[in-house]
């Protein structure tokens, strides 16, 4: 048993080590092989070979480093060569679909957003699969080595098998995306929910970066949360959504498409705020929000302008939100809250009420020098699928498969 499980436990060591020299450079690069050494707790040796095997496949590039102030000659140091290899990062939301071109360094060389009709009787994979095929013949010329797809999406995501058990808007049962897409493109599939995806780009990316504690909450056509522990993301293996939106917040509440009556989706997505403002307009013929078509932004502008009808619904919003984050700060004791949502263009008013329920309700010890804050990226376009390749680079997954060819 030992001899057979020892070659799969040396290929784990190669991978891992592989994938800490990569995540050095990029993080560090311009580096020398003497400082890669000491970062990577690694012999020369080891070094020697993990980086000569990466230059050999393209993907890190020798260049000068020049000390401040030293007349001596340059020393060699590693940076990525990022330029010529792409993935496909696709974002399936309602009633859209957005396909990006990026490169390894994450820069995006091109984006679409397409239609993707709720109801159809193709079914959804026939659908995702057209659309990808129309977009690289679209961008054909653009197009270097394709080496992954990353998809987000919102719904019920077993991430490990790529299987998509079921999302909100579309008819899905038990899809299994990632093994069809990858049979189909002969390239890694990497599936994972939307708000999981995003909480990782703002952690590699954006406002969480360096942070090692932090719960992303989304507020938006569905509520859900992220959470980073000790800089990583929770469950990253299955899973990785914390179904805060689907949390029972009103036992007689709306009918969710989770089967469940009164969950905080149902309350406090944006659907669900604009359903309630509708309704409130006919007790409040006064609201500013008479004076033009309702939308998260003609609410948002309203409450920003003092209209009492409008704060009071984000209010309320940041009430329900704030409720289900004070249990979990007691669970996780964050360094940062980051809030993703429309709403935030009225952040003055949803984040004091978020972070006051928190307060209330928290152990202070726990929320007295939490931050909250906005996300740096919003919900749309494909820099949450970005993080899903960047952390396969850096655990050596998709590295070693680069590396082998």
């Amino acid at each position: 048993m030992v001899a057979d499980s020892q070659p799969g436990h040396i290929d784990q060591i190669k991978q891992t080590n592989a994938g800490v020299v990569y995540r050095l450079i990029d993080t560090h690069g311009p580096v020398s092989r003497i400082d890669l050494s000491r970062l990577a707790q690694l012999a020369p040796a080891s070094i020697t070979k993990i980086v000569r095997e990466m230059i050999e496949a393209h993907l890190v590039q020798e260049t000068e480093i020049q000390d401040p102030g030293s007349r001596g000659r340059p020393a060699v140091g590693l940076m990525l060569e990022t330029e010529a290899w792409h993935y496909l990062s696709v974002r399936i939301s309602r009633g859209e679909i957005s396909l990006g071109l990026h490169d390894l360094s994450s820069k995006l060389i091109v984006e679409d957003a397409v239609s993707l009709s709720v109801e159809d009787t193709q079914p959804l994979i026939e659908r995702i699969i057209a659309q990808i095929d129309q977009f690289f013949i679209r961008h054909q010329q653009k197009l270097e080595r394709l080496t992954a797809i990353a998809i987000t999406m919102p719904g019920i995501i077993d991430t490990k098998r790529g299987i998509v058990h079921r999302m909100p808007f579309y008819d899905v049962c038990d899809m299994p995306l990632g093994e069809i897409l990858e049979n189909y493109t002969g390239v890694p599939v990497y599936v994972q929910h939307d708000i999981s995806a995003w909480t990782m780009a703002e952690g590699l990316f954006g406002a969480s970066k360096g942070a090692r504690d932090v719960i992303q909450v989304v507020i938006d056509d569905n509520v859900g949360a992220g959470v980073i522990t000790d800089g990583r993301l929770l469950h990253a293996g299955s899973s990785s959504l914390v179904e805060i939106g689907h949390t029972q917040v009103d036992p007689y509440g709306k009918r969710c498409y989770c089967g469940n009556n009164g969950c905080l989706e149902t309350i406090a997505s944006i659907d669900s705020v604009l359903e309630l403002a509708q309704l409130r307009m006919s007790q409040s013929m006064g609201s500013m929000l008479h004076e033009q078509p309702l939308t998260v932004e003609s609410l948002c502008d309203a409450a920003l302008n003092g209209d009492l009808l409008a704060k009071d619904i984000i209010l309320g919003v940041g009430t329900n939100v704030g409720r289900i984050l004070a249990i979990m700060v007691n669970l996780f004791h964050p360094q940062k809250i980051l809030i993703g949502s429309p709403l935030n263009r009225a952040a003055e008013i949803l984040h004091p009420a978020i972070t006051d329920c928190i307060r209330q309700q928290s152990l202070p010890a726990y929320s007295e020098h939490m931050i909250v804050e906005s996300t740096q990226y919003n919900h749309r376009g494909t820099m949450a699928g970005a993080a899903l390749v960047k952390d396969a680079m850096y655990n050596g997954s998709l590295l070693i498969r680069l590396l082998q060819g």
